[in-house]
């Protein structure tokens, strides 16, 4: 398998985003590499940012809120896990190159880049929406508008970060490990909450 540009992301992302409802219906498109989990990452980053945004709702009892924050927890774990997933994917396609001894290594793993390009994907997404609303005056549009061109170029400049990464690693200067996240507390054998070490009282 060929590491992905950063482009072909890019265009992943908001291709995704321009399908309404795709993350919450869509079946999985991709089935192959690193793609699998590239897709399944932004699935859940986006259905974590409606979590988000129902999360903040004043107008709900406290049972939807907590009902939220489960649903929140149980996507932030598939989100950390298909990161990893795509990490091993692009570093099994590069397991055939010969590092130098000199090779720089980055604190930041390839699959972290490509989920904050998902991530960045849906501010320019919605805050994109923003400048389009018709219901909203001229200063919240301007405002709005100047936020989206600072996203543009945030993406823009992850998006070469993330293709200088790869280059550098299919030519032995640069390297990466994965590190696991162990999120202890969704992890019922490490949180003392859960598995009975503390009381909430």
């Amino acid at each position: 398998m060929t590491p992905p540009s950063a482009r072909e992301v890019v265009r992943f992302h908001d291709d995704c985003l321009a399908r309404p409802g795709w993350a919450k219906s869509a079946p999985p498109g991709s089935t192959e590499g690193a793609w699998e989990f590239i897709e399944a990452n932004h699935r859940c980053n986006c259905l974590l940012w409606d979590e988000e945004d129902q999360a903040r709702r004043k107008d709900v009892p406290d049972s939807a809120i907590a009902a939220n924050k489960r649903a929140i927890d149980g996507y932030n774990q598939r989100r950390q896990d298909a990161i990893e997933r795509i990490d091993e994917c692009l570093l099994a396609a590069l397991e055939g190159v010969a590092r130098r001894s000199d090779a720089r290594m980055s604190s930041e793993t390839a699959g972290v880049m490509i989920d904050r390009l998902s991530i960045l994907a849906l501010k320019i997404f919605h805050m994109r929406a923003q400048t389009e609303r018709s219901d909203a005056g001229r200063e919240h549009i301007e405002a709005c508008a100047q936020k989206l061109a600072r996203l543009l170029e945030q993406r823009r400049d992850l998006a070469a970060c993330l293709d200088r990464l790869l280059a550098e690693c299919a030519a032995g200067t640069g390297y990466y490990e994965v590190y696991r996240q162990f999120k202890m507390y969704n992890d019922p054998t490490l949180n003392p909450y859960l598995y009975g070490g503390k009381s909430s009282q």
